[in-house]
């Protein structure tokens, strides 16, 4: 383990600031963080502050006061990581969403109340998916042997099977209550006891069954009383919501019924199921004032032996033998620093093995391990079922042996600065910790701890999880702070052969997640960098493909069952001649009869496609020199296949109106722009399509193409901003020191070096980069950017005509890559 980067708040007065206390923190699966601080003003009254931040830009951290009356005790998100649910001291249980699908806005719409009763669990009900990873077949070719669907019901489901959404929590005096939502946007709200006897609750835990059962985990806080299960079921009976509960078996920790430990650890601080849909294994701390035992604990089936009298009355024959569920510790840890903080995976890893073998093995897999915070400062990452350490990161300078007992080290005289609060990564590749003054830490997890690994088998552990974000479509900043430059193209390659493996219908699936991915990667190394905007131009592409050929209609209702998009693409491919005339007249024209005023709202998204074909044409000489942005577009043929039949269609929509089309600024008045283009871009295309023999294109092309920039004025695209995010400047074992609030100067890397000749200067004008609309050098109108990679966007949309309300309606809730949007500042006073 190492430090990625610390990230700090500005210094506030002493009287101002206050540690949360309890500290919570929640890690989504699209890589945004959440978690509370306290402020307390003039008068000494306390603001509930929840801050929530993106991986990528920790330092843009997104302040809003929660309202809760008293100390926030949770956060938790939801399964797609765009909602977030706060809990209180005081039993408010709030619902934040993002407001316009903006990662730094967000509100509040609803909510439930258990009045006066503090929450100590919260949690999402589940929605049925789990999709659980084959570590031993990571070899295999096929998505589907490496990653199974578990078959998991949801806690509820509404009519036909679809899952219910809501949330459960469990309250300090033994209440249990559930909050559905229902599809009108209504909340019902349902209150019961635990059990018959209610008893104080200082600890809980909920985890789910594949049954579509809850199981709730309850301590009073002392070691020296048992921890209670129950067994809870949700149902709507009538529109009301019906909680019904049943006791479970329960469990006293080992090391209460140890003479020599009896009174040594009298408290319970934590108590956690290993995973949220694993109720058969639980973690559980007993700590002193200076020390902690940790034991894991497993529910088993168990035959009851029955006595021989009543065997003789009744034989025990084959399946039939009473079982009974029974607690067996599975392992337990030696006397250590006092725990003050726990992090748990959240990979759903399929043990085909037995449990203890595993633990054993000689390799150590991400999702395996949980992580361990003590006051003295340090973390221990340890296996989650044989509690056996794997590493040991240490936020002091001066490392500790791994073999000093805990009782022998030094004690500062101070209180030592320590993690509060932790959360691994989806991924678990990664881990961030808030410490006592609020402090936000990054930690990198190697992919196999405590086990050298040579570089082909690491690259395997990466391209396993970059393979399982792109099935179950999670962010994979996490992965990124584990690969080097050298390994980029390795892993670009293989990502390559290991998508084209998989049946046609999924890789149309994971056609531009896998995009996305290869941009990402690209950006960490300066051999790959230009290939960055090769692969964002291509998603945007795909998309105006997709979107203008969704506007063509047929022209009679029973037509076959090819759509006209279909059958543009099947005339371009099979008339290959490069007349642009002679294959619109094989169309049916009247499949492309659109409005008027639709036409000339896509004139920019038209003039993009010819501005960029007349780049590549003009930049077919060069192909020889330095990799340069539109590069692997010329020997790309589904994408020039593509750029053909939007000529065609844009040469169809010219004859009904004019001025939707592209202007090209042209030496003769005489030429015909268009013809041309198509003409050279059809000898290029039959140079590499897929259906003919691959050749270079002859000398003779390569002339007229040399003789473009005399006939037409070719533009200077406006590629993607370099992004200003830290995963490709982040060196290994040189953490960074950031500032929330305060923009970081960071050290250029290499592949920002190299698109800085492709990034716009600030005095120059800004563009749409989805609209395709020249903003101005300080834009009037409120944008948003992707955290991911930079694109810039208005925030509204200024147009009213419906087939560009459709474009930019694809892109609500997410950029062309997949990333979240994020609100910019105004940049002109």
């Amino acid at each position: 383990m190492d430090l990625a980067y610390v990230c700090e708040w500005e210094k506030w007065p002493k009287s101002m600031y206050c540690p949360s206390l309890p500290l919570a923190c929640a890690w989504s699966c699209r890589n945004l963080i959440a978690f509370t601080t306290d402020l307390r003003n003039d008068d000494q009254d306390l603001t509930r502050m929840i801050h929530i931040l993106d991986t990528e830009h920790p330092w843009e951290v997104h302040s809003f006061n929660s309202e809760h009356s008293e100390a926030i005790t949770c956060l938790e998100w939801d399964q797609s990581g765009s909602r977030l649910l706060s809990a209180d001291a005081d039993g408010q249980i709030k619902c934040w969403s993002m407001a316009d699908h903006l990662a730094n806005s967000w509100e509040s719409s609803v909510g439930s109340m258990v009045e006066g009763d503090p929450i100590v669990a919260l949690s999402w009900l589940h929605n049925g998916v789990k999709l659980a990873l084959h570590v031993e077949k990571s070899g295999a070719s096929s998505f589907g042997e490496k990653f199974s669907r578990v078959k998991f019901s949801p806690s509820l489901t509404l009519f036909g099977g679809k899952p219910m959404e809501g949330w459960i929590a469990v309250t300090v005096s033994g209440l249990v209550t559930v909050s559905l939502l229902k599809p009108s946007g209504q909340v019902l709200t349902s209150t019961e006891s635990l059990c018959r006897l209610r008893g104080r609750v200082a600890l809980a835990d909920i985890a789910f069954t594949g049954g579509g059962n809850i199981v709730v985990a309850a301590a009073d806080g002392s070691s020296a009383s048992p921890v209670k299960f129950y067994k809870v079921c949700v149902s709507v009976v009538s529109e009301k919501c019906r909680i019904d509960t049943e006791i479970l078996p329960s469990l006293f920790m080992r090391c209460t019924t140890d003479p020599d430990r009896k009174d040594k650890f009298p408290a319970i601080t934590h108590l956690k199921f290993l995973a949220r849909d694993m109720s058969e294994q639980v973690l559980l701390c007993a700590s002193s004032q200076t020390n902690s035992l940790v034991e894991c604990w497993s529910l088993r089936k168990e035959g009851l032996p029955v006595n021989n009298i009543f065997q003789q009355i009744s034989p025990v024959v084959g399946d039939k033998q009473p079982m009974i569920l029974k607690w067996r510790i599975l392992s337990a840890t030696n006397d250590l620093d006092r725990v003050s903080a726990v992090a748990l995976p959240k990979l759903p890893i399929s043990l085909t093995n037995t449990d203890l073998k595993v633990a054993s093995d000689t390799q150590f897999y991400p999702g395996l391990g949980l992580a361990l915070a003590f006051q003295d400062g340090s973390v221990h990452m340890v296996h989650r079922l044989s509690l056996q350490t794997m590493a040991v990161f240490y936020s002091s300078a001066a490392p500790r042996s791994l073999d000093e007992p805990a009782l022998k080290r030094p004690r500062t005289t101070g209180p030592a600065v320590h993690f509060k609060a932790m959360q691994l990564s989806w991924t678990s590749l990664a881990l961030v910790g808030i410490d006592n003054h609020g402090k936000l830490s990054m930690l990198r997890i190697a992919p196999s701890l405590g086990h050298p690994l040579e570089a082909k088998l690491a690259l395997q552990h990466l391209l396993f999880l970059l393979e399982y974000c792109m099935v179950t479509g999670y962010d994979w900043w996490d992965i990124l702070l584990h690969v080097q430059p050298g390994m980029v193209q390795s892993l670009v390659e293989r990502l390559h052969e290991e998508y084209t493996r998989q049946k046609p219908a999924l890789q149309q699936v994971l056609s531009t997640r896998i995009l996305a991915m290869k941009a990402s990667l690209c950006k960490l190394s300066p051999c790959t960098v230009t290939r960055v905007c090769d692969y964002h131009t291509k998603l945007f592409l795909v998309a105006i493909s997709s979107t203008l050929k969704s506007l063509l209609r047929p022209h009679f209702l029973n037509t076959p069952d090819k759509s006209p998009g279909d059958r543009l693409a099947e005339t371009c491919a099979k008339i290959t001649d490069a007349d642009i005339d002679k294959v619109m007249i094989n169309l049916k024209t009247e499949e492309f009869v659109l409005d008027m005023n639709t036409l000339q709202a896509l004139q920019q998204l038209l003039q993009w496609v010819g501005d960029f074909v007349l780049y590549l044409l003009a930049s077919l000489p060069d192909q020889g020199s330095p990799l340069r942005p539109g590069h692997s577009f010329l020997r790309d043929g589904t994408s020039l296949g593509m750029l053909r039949e939007l000529m065609v269609v844009t040469r169809i929509w010219g004859l009904l109106k004019p001025s939707c089309l592209p202007v090209y600024t042209a030496t003769s008045d005489t030429q015909d722009s268009m013809s041309l283009l198509f003409r050279l871009l059809t000898k290029l295309w039959l140079c590499c399509r897929d259906e003919g023999p691959a050749s270079e294109p002859d000398e003779a092309l390569v002339d007229e193409c040399c003789l473009l920039p005399s006939q037409l004025l070719v533009p200077s695209l406006d590629w993607l901003p370099a992004s200003d995010g830290l995963v490709s400047r982040l060196q290994p074992k040189q953490p960074l020191r950031l500032r929330f609030g305060r923009a970081p100067t960071l050290p250029s890397s290499a592949s920002a070096l190299q698109l800085d000749g492709l990034a716009r200067a600030p005095s120059q004008p800004k563009i749409d980069h989805l609209r395709r609309l020249h903003l101005g050098a300080c834009p009037t109108e409120e944008c948003k950017a992707c955290t991911r990679c930079g694109c810039v966007t208005m925030l509204k949309s200024p147009n009213k005509t419906t087939a560009v309300k459709q474009w930019e309606q694809r892109w609500i809730k997410n950029c062309v890559c997949g990333g979240l949007w994020r609100r910019l500042p105004p940049s002109c006073p």
